[in-house]
């Protein structure tokens, strides 16, 4: 198991919830916390707590960003007009892993950001390799014709476990995507609720 991997369920179970809707989840099994004290009874959690937990679980769906990414992103929402929640998870679905991630050319977040790494993929014909590249209304994300029978793509593309949201149009080939729209929060389709207002709320403090 890679470390990666290992990451995952630790946020997973950190969380308390199958934050990506994964049947392998071990909190489909196992809802207590990773760790010696893990299946302790919880602690009431205060107002900060609840907005550190919301924050925490919004980056960990993300592939677990750091800290420093996760706040410029919030930054550049706070930045512009309009409900700040709102234009935060939009943001944040408009990264390149997330969009890959969404139109189901590997099967997690984490294998999306290595994908991009790795340079599998284009934006309107040209090799991005970086995973917090922004994505823009009407970019065509295409993964490289000598990618395209890679394990990971074809378990990917051949997965029932996810739909693609409506904000993403997919060839019928599964290896292209057009980036139709910035969703709103109500279009993303999280496993579990994300409570971004909360976010901003932490931020806000």
């Amino acid at each position: 198991m890679t470390k990666r991997t290992q990451a995952k369920y630790k946020i997973d179970r950190r969380m308390g919830e199958n934050i990506w809707g994964r049947p392998k989840s071990p909190v489909n099994s196992r809802e207590y916390r990773p760790g010696q004290h893990g299946q302790g009874r919880r602690a009431k959690l205060s107002d900060y707590g609840i907005q550190l937990m919301a924050k925490q679980k919004l980056k960990g769906y993300y592939g677990d960003l750091t800290e420093k990414q996760f706040k410029r992103i919030f930054a550049e929402a706070d930045r512009r007009r309009g409900d700040t929640g709102e234009i935060f998870v939009g943001l944040l679905e408009c990264r390149l892993d997330a969009v890959v991630y969404r139109s189901k050319f590997v099967p997690t977040i984490f294998s999306a950001r290595q994908f991009v790494n790795h340079g599998h993929v284009t934006v309107n014909g040209k090799k991005v390799n970086i995973p917090s590249f922004m994505v823009k209304v009407g970019d065509v994300i295409e993964i490289r014709e000598k990618s395209r029978q890679i394990p990971m793509v074809i378990q990917g593309i051949q997965s029932n476990e996810r739909d693609i949201p409506d904000y993403i149009s997919i060839e019928k080939d599964g290896v292209k995507a057009t980036f139709l729209r910035v969703p709103a929060l109500d279009e993303i389709p999280y496993a579990v609720q994300m409570e971004p207002n909360l976010v901003v709320e932490f931020y806000s403090r």
